[in-house]
């Protein structure tokens, strides 16, 4: 049976920061290392300041000059500090002092870990808020191989003694939980903001790994992030591993195609390649930075307010195999997606849509809440370097295909459309596949859960062979 995410963050009693850090220090089994760089040794101070940091804290250190820490973890390829690899050298060479220079024998039931952090925050103008990694290495067993979990965070607090406090209780919140909540990574994701306010930091990836999160599947791990409010957005890679949208779209000519792909059908493929060809033409698209994603918004996973799991992974995992690049997004509106594009990259970027969801997109109703309404939401779309591709759809009670000319509004209306039409805003796909324009996923989900045929010829054939294979959306073979 599938489990469901429901859950409410918001009914938790925790022990304090400091209660976290001294059950800590008073476990006669649990000693390790603090490394921690570009925001003060954060961490390591709320368990010096708990009492009995003798029974847990072997080391705490801050190698902050870069000499001093490329002498200690050698220097990165690119020169960078604040990074994945950065922090895994960090946490790696750490605990292998441990190792190295602490006597097992002498404590045969201790069991190491090493935390790090490499940050930066808010810089002297304030422009820059801040981001970074933070990690731990740690065993459950003196025996054991050791687990990790990794994290990159961005802050949001304007003042870097509030983040550096911020830091430090996370810090203990990642600690306790690696070694309290191993058992319950969801558990253990949320604690990590106890006592912290969501707005004041923000974690946008997550990886579990180690014999103890071997059956942790992180894009899950990924989507109760969006799903609980501690990031906009995830992203996944072919590979279902988790990316980084920082690195992933920084400077990047991006291009999104949102759906539901329950499952994914020729449609969406024809969609986005053809898409892609239009996108291609513009003068200031360069092909070899282009990065074509499949997104996903809450919505689209939902039904009645839960998200079923087994169907995530199963929708997430036929994309991956179609070698594409996934995103799991709680924006409802597509004003908020180019938003978040445009934090990373300033380049040309394209969003793919049906002819019906540009007319809900001039919809004023879905813009009551902004103060300026849909003029705000469409300065906030097209204000940026966003052009909208779009595909014709078949309108199931006229028989009619439908593209942005011959779509009619209210004259008020209709002047917009046409403002943003003649400005180059959109542009329609001529060259779409008209075969494939009665593909509508609901009845084509109806199919497969009632074992009827019919669908399979909507379907790229490696998806309608895994579908079959694995028993995926409710498929039995009758």
């Amino acid at each position: 049976m599938a489990v469901s995410l429901k859950g409410d963050i918001n009914i938790r009693t925790a022990p304090s920061i400091n209660q976290k850090a001294l059950k800590i220090n008073l476990n006669q089994n649990i000693y390790g290392s603090f490394s921690e760089i570009g925001a003060g040794q954060e961490t390591a101070r709320n368990f010096f300041r708990a009492g009995a940091s003798a029974g847990t804290i072997a080391k705490a250190m801050s190698a902050y000059s870069k000499e001093f820490s490329d002498a200690i973890y050698g220097r990165e390829d690119d020169g960078r500090y604040v990074t994945k690899a950065r922090l895994k050298k960090m946490l790696l060479h750490e605990a292998n002092l441990l190792e190295k220079r602490l006597n097992r024998n002498e404590n045969p039931d201790r069991f190491y870990f090493s935390y790090a952090n490499t940050v930066a925050t808010i810089d002297f103008a304030k422009k820059f808020k801040g981001n970074g990694w933070i990690g731990i290495r740690f065993q459950l067993s003196p025996l054991e191989e050791y687990n990790e979990i990794i994290l990159h965070i961005r802050f949001h607090e304007n003042d870097a003694k509030h983040q550096q406090i911020t830091l430090g209780k996370m810090g203990v919140n990642l600690i306790y939980g690696a070694f309290y909540h191993h058992d319950n990574p969801k558990d253990l994701l949320i604690s990590l903001y106890d006592h912290i306010d969501k707005d004041k930091i923000e974690i946008d990836m997550i990886n579990f790994s180690g014999p103890r999160f071997a059956y942790v599947d992180n894009r899950l791990m990924s989507l109760l992030l969006v799903k609980n409010g501690f990031t906009d957005a995830v992203m996944f890679g072919p590979d279902g591993f988790n990316l980084l949208p920082a690195d992933e779209l920084y400077k990047k000519n991006i291009m999104a195609l949102r759906g539901s792909f329950s499952p994914v059908t020729k449609l969406a493929i024809d969609m986005l390649k053809k898409g892609e060809k239009l996108f291609k033409q513009e003068e200031d698209v360069d092909p070899d930075k282009i990065d074509l994603i499949f997104e996903m918004t809450l919505d689209n996973l939902s039904h009645q307010g839960d998200i079923n799991e087994r169907d995530f992974l199963d929708r997430v995992s036929l994309l991956s195999s179609l070698n594409s690049v996934v995103m799991v997004t709680n924006f409802r509106e597509y004003y908020r997606l180019a938003e978040y594009f445009s934090r990373f990259s300033k380049e040309r970027m394209g969003l793919i849509i049906g002819a019906n969801h540009l007319i809900k997109l001039f919809d004023e109703s879905y813009y009551e809440q902004l103060s300026g309404g849909i003029l705000e939401a469409m300065g906030k779309l097209f204000n940026r370097k966003m052009r909208l591709y779009i595909y014709p759809y078949k309108d199931k009670e006229t028989d009619k295909t439908i593209t942005s000319d011959v779509i009619i509004f209210d004259q008020k209306m209709q002047d917009l459309f046409e403002y943003f039409k003649d400005d180059n805003r959109f542009k329609d796909i001529k060259d779409f596949d008209d075969t494939l324009l009665e593909t509508y996923n609901r009845e084509i989900i109806s199919k497969i859960q009632k074992g009827e045929s019919g669908w399979e010829p909507l379907l790229p054939d490696e998806i309608v062979i895994q579908i079959k294979n694995n028993n995926l959306f409710g498929y039995r073979k009758l």
